[in-house]
């Protein structure tokens, strides 16, 4: 009896982890099916060329998910990583060194954030009018820099684009896709295992209950601002390098493409619920579907945001069947 009993235990599954489940399932599908229709898909370096051309996204997506546990939102990322471009671009092209233009980037976000945070916490205002006007201040502000592309030959920043990483006999990486996991493992790591995790998730979950159990609710969501301008800085610096170039257009609305992956990824807008994982694997789908459409090459690019728009409707009505599931299981509690 109690070996039928814990193998029923092993084989159930965590429902609270069901979006992340489907997520995965779903990446691992269409990587088989691009394996089965395309010849050259099962390659290695097709697999780590997700993470290379998406490096960027996904430490911004990180950023976007932290906000949207605790309930709010960040519309501004987007244009952040042009304003990054430009400041980058238009300093290095004044022979300003590129360690200091690095930090100066990342300074620039964080504060960014903050302010943002600060507005939304100790003015009360919602986050999508504040992480609005963030969004047209940072594009605006990419414009008065500069309104022509910026091309970037700083030997530093043009080796560390061109570096490469073996990781098997016919595959490699880059710098930016380390630099990206690493977020990702931080990341986990703060949500999973620290105080301002736990408070990030309790905030998402009932703010009113979380400032009764005596959480810094003030302090966390003002930071978890910062953290977001910190990753979309650190993601527009990444892009720079991927790209070696400054421009006000550059990912002209990207922010949706953060959102959709956190979404895609499991992240439930309402807040508090979601695995961080989750988001790099929202990523990755969207790549996926990106370059099965490239392998076909008979289909426009925009099938692509089809695809993505079909997709974000399916997990928004499973993130909906998982509150009504919740919501039944507390008042069946209650009761």
């Amino acid at each position: 009896m109690n070996k039928s009993i814990e193998k029923k235990s092993l084989l159930k599954i965590n429902k609270d982890y069901i979006a992340i489940y489907a997520t995965v399932a779903l990446f691992t599908g269409l990587f088989l099916i691009g394996s089965i229709l395309y010849r050259g898909f099962l390659s290695p370096q097709v697999f780590t060329n997700l993470f290379i051309d998406n490096a960027y996204l996904i430490v911004v997506a990180i950023g976007e998910a932290v906000v949207i546990l605790t309930g709010g939102i960040d519309l501004s990322v987007g244009s952040m990583i042009a304003f990054v471009s430009m400041i980058a671009a238009s300093l290095l092209q004044k022979g300003v060194n590129p360690a200091l233009v690095i930090l100066i980037v990342l300074i620039v976000g964080i504060l960014f954030g903050t302010v943002q945070g600060f507005l939304i916490q100790k003015f009360k205002l919602h986050p999508w009018i504040v992480t609005l006007a963030g969004m047209f201040f940072a594009r605006g502000a990419s414009y008065v820099i500069s309104i022509d592309t910026i091309v970037i030959d700083n030997p530093v920043f043009t080796k560390i684009s061109s570096y490469r990483i073996s990781i098997l006999p016919n595959a490699f990486i880059s710098i930016n896709v380390v630099i990206s996991l690493m977020v990702v493992a931080a990341a986990f790591y703060i949500l999973k295992f620290t105080k301002f995790g736990r408070t990030v998730y309790a905030i998402g979950g009932n703010e009113n209950s979380a400032k009764l159990m005596g959480l810094p609710v003030e302090r966390t969501k003002i930071l978890v601002y910062t953290f977001s301008g910190f990753c979309s800085s650190l993601g527009g610096l990444l892009f720079t390098i991927y790209t070696l170039s400054g421009y006000g257009l550059h990912c002209n609305g990207m922010e949706m493409d953060a959102i959709a992956a956190c979404v895609i990824g499991g992240i439930l807008l309402t807040g508090g619920y979601g695995n961080i994982i989750g988001p790099l694997f929202g990523v990755l789908t969207t790549g996926i579907i990106q370059s099965l459409i490239m392998f076909d090459g008979t289909l426009n690019s925009w099938w692509t945001k089809i695809a993505v728009g079909m997709l974000l409707f399916l997990f928004i009505v499973l993130q909906r069947i998982i509150v009504i599931r919740d919501e039944r299981k507390k008042s069946f509690i209650g009761s």
